[in-house]
């Protein structure tokens, strides 16, 4: 008897994984049982069982886990190891490498594959992130508006609020085209929109619902926007994924986000370092630029030592505050708002009144715009900005700014745009 994993494993040629806690000759029969072609080991760990170079009957492995994926050009890898030497998070350690290889990791009743985004043939970069609201928009609105310098960049954005057909805008639209929206039962703060109005360059918009492990979303009609975009004749797109979910499409050259208030399990448990082994720039956002990140980029590099560049986000209205009453609403988490307002005080020349991280919470937000009095409301354009704060101040005779998020260098780091403009030439160039 073996464990109900048949299925994945039936014709292909796998790479077993086992430990020195069985004895060889229970490990050969297991091997034996197999509905698979067995066409190598890895030793994981353990010595107890073993005396002397151990006899698996099939050729024994050295190096990593991708090391002996190659090696033996399987198809599959199988788990035959078990406590104490492989635990629960070491498993999922093994599962996102071999899923970054590309093929399946079985066990005995589990078995992860691999996401298969949709091929694509427009040059292309993604920009995915660790967590909801850790500045993935930000970065990839500071991307675009970066490479649209050079190039003719269209941005494809999915969202759990997105369109249910791509929904392409090429200009940006105003405040009275997004209460439009938004009256009509949209969402008008979905992620496209912000691209277009902040951005400012051609977006289509997209959805999507639910998100895998291994960050692949359980529907979504990104492959319809992909084509859409593709029929904009760019000479690069840049595919936003949405909270930890990765867009479905290959792309040349992938772009993660990390909040630099996360913990490193946050970022990298259960499957999270699939994400890392398969990006090919990090990017760690922080609303403060004190925080020390040495233990998150510590534990990034000990996965994969890919290039990694800290940067500061900062607020910047796309109009004029200075010298006015402000009202400031933001997604923003209570530590971030006081360096949020020291910065537009300053630097912007705000008289900031009122500041709340309450766009997500309705209920509170109509309580908070209740109790203020300002000459401007400055406001991100997400979750209940256009629905709630647009509307509110529309009624009142006050004005909207929208607040857009400024993507600053830290002291020390690589410099970022170089890094996207040399990313950038890299694609379009393939």
């Amino acid at each position: 008897m073996i464990g109900g994993f048949a299925a994945p494993l039936a014709g292909r040629k796998a790479l077993a994984l086992v430990d020195g806690e069985h004895y060889p000759d229970v490990v050969r029969e297991a091997l034996r049982l197999l509905p698979c072609q067995v066409v190598g080991a890895l030793l994981v760990g353990g010595t107890e069982k073993l005396r002397g170079t151990p006899d698996f009957g099939v050729p024994l492995l050295s190096g990593t886990l991708p090391d002996a994926v190659a090696a033996c050009a399987a198809e599959v890898v199988v788990d035959l190891s078990d406590e104490p030497v492989v635990g629960g998070r070491e498993r999922m350690q093994y599962a996102a490498r071999a899923l970054a290889c590309g093929v399946p990791y079985a066990g005995a009743d589990f078995c992860f594959t691999p996401p298969r985004p949709a091929p694509y043939g427009t040059p292309a970069i993604s920009i995915a992130g660790t967590g909801k609201r850790i500045g993935k928009t930000a970065v990839s609105g500071h991307t675009a508006r970066l490479l649209a310098g050079r190039w003719k960049v269209v941005v494809v954005a999915m969202g759990r609020g997105g369109p249910a057909e791509p929904e392409v805008l090429t200009t940006s639209p105003d405040l009275p085209g997004l209460l439009a929206l938004s009256r009509s039962g949209r969402h008008a703060a979905s992620d496209h929109v912000e691209d277009a109005v902040l951005a400012r360059v051609p977006t289509v918009g997209a959805r999507r619902c639910g998100g895998g492990f291994a960050a692949t979303p359980f529907t979504s009609n990104i492959e319809a926007a992909a084509a859409v975009a593709a029929g904009l004749s760019p000479d690069l797109v840049l595919f936003e994924g949405s909270g930890t979910v990765l867009p479905p499409v290959q792309t040349r050259r992938r772009i993660l986000v990390v909040g630099g208030g996360q913990r490193p399990d946050q970022v990298l448990g259960h499957l999270g370092a699939y994400r890392v082994l398969v990006s090919d720039l990090v990017i760690v956002t922080l609303s403060d630029p004190h925080l020390d990140v040495r233990p998150l980029r510590a534990a990034i590099r000990q996965i994969r030592d890919v290039p990694l560049i800290a940067v500061a986000l900062r607020p910047r209205p796309v109009s004029d505050i200075s010298g006015r009453r402000v009202a400031f609403f933001a997604t923003a988490s209570p530590a971030a708002l006081p360096g949020m307002v020291e910065h537009l005080s300053t630097t912007c020349g705000a008289r900031v009144v009122h500041a709340s991280g309450a766009l997500a919470d309705r209920d509170r937000l109509r309580a908070e715009l209740r109790t203020t009095d300002p000459e401007v409301y400055l406001v991100e354009l997400k979750a209940a900005a256009v629905d709630v704060v647009a509307e509110h101040a529309v009624q009142r005779g006050i004005p909207v700014v929208f607040c857009d998020t400024q993507v600053l260098p830290l002291p020390g780091e690589p410099c970022l745009d170089e890094a996207l403009l040399a990313m950038g030439r890299e694609v379009v160039a393939s």
